[in-house]
């Protein structure tokens, strides 16, 4: 009974590279190397010097630099603060508690005094004063300002009826007997002059329709009619041939032209860089057991 094999997997074949690539991968490479080489010494030499000043030279240089700042800066400002600043916020604290306080507390004492003396003057003269005054005024302006509003009343009284006489009855009559009966026969007559302009309007619509319907039809039958078999008749057929016999070669034309663009530039990537690594193939084909019988066996 034959075996059947599993398949033995063909090793990917290696395309050779084009002269012309390695002719331009070779000198770029040799200028890369003769470029980068001496950016990276100097490189590496600028990082040592750096990492030897900033521990031999920087460090001292900065710890000095402080000391003499410390010396400059810290201990004067230590010393004005012990022996100028805390003696003078005691001198002043003695002062506010011993001076000032006593000499706030006398004067909002004094301050206290005249405001309540102040205050007791000013309420007798409002009760002496002051309340008999004004009582003494509205008993004497009373009686002028009862006559002052009834002569105001007496004066709009006769206003009111002068103008109601001489303005108010002459508009009432007007209104009632002129202009009340011309507004109702102008009303006749604009409604029955409104009702011949919508009568005569519809009528002109109706003929204007009409008129329009005629036209239409003559328009169809002499431009339309004729156009739409010029159309169908001659310009259809015509189009289809120019699109069989013209445009639909060109874009084929075009198509082939793009592709031949398209594997042109493939063939130029793949001359300039090389052939891109493509991985193996594998085979989906599941392998038949060891007890699979062939047709035949």
């Amino acid at each position: 009974m034959d075996m059947q094999k599993q398949p033995q997997r063909q090793p990917q074949t290696q395309h050779p590279e084009g002269c012309l690539v390695v002719a331009i991968r070779i000198p770029v490479r040799v200028f890369v190397f003769l470029v980068v080489l001496p950016v990276r010494l100097l490189w590496d030499a600028l990082a040592a010097v750096a990492r030897f000043l900033g521990r031999y030279v920087l460090a001292p240089v900065v710890r000095a630099l402080g000391r003499i700042l410390y010396l400059l800066l810290v201990v004067p400002l230590i010393w004005l603060y012990r022996h100028l600043l805390t003696p003078l916020g005691h001198a002043l604290a003695w002062l506010y508690a011993r001076v000032l306080t006593p000499i706030g507390h006398a004067l909002a004492w004094l301050c206290t005094r005249v405001l309540i003396s102040t205050g007791h003057a000013l309420g007798w003269l409002y009760a002496r004063v002051l309340t008999p005054i004004g009582h003494a005024l509205v008993w004497l302006l009373t009686p002028v300002a009862k006559g002052v509003a009834w002569a105001l009343d007496m004066l709009g009284t006769a206003l009111y009826w002068t103008a109601r006489v001489l303005l108010v009855l002459p508009a009432l009559a007007l209104w009632r007997w002129i202009l009340a009966p011309a507004g109702r026969v102008l009303g006749i007559v604009l409604k029955e002059i409104g009702e011949a302009l919508g009568h005569a309007w519809r009528a002109a619509g109706y003929v204007v329709r009409a008129a329009g319907r005629v036209l239409g039809t003559l328009f169809r039958w002499i431009f339309l009619e004729p156009a739409r078999w010029v159309y169908r008749t001659v310009l259809t057929p015509v189009g289809h041939v120019v699109r069989d016999l013209v445009l639909r070669p060109a874009a084929e034309a075009a198509r082939a032209i793009g592709r031949a663009v398209r594997q042109a530039r493939a063939d130029l990537r793949r001359a300039l860089f090389g052939e891109p690594s493509r991985p193996a193939p594998v085979d989906r084909r599941e392998p038949r057991g060891r007890g699979t019988r062939t047709l035949d066996g």
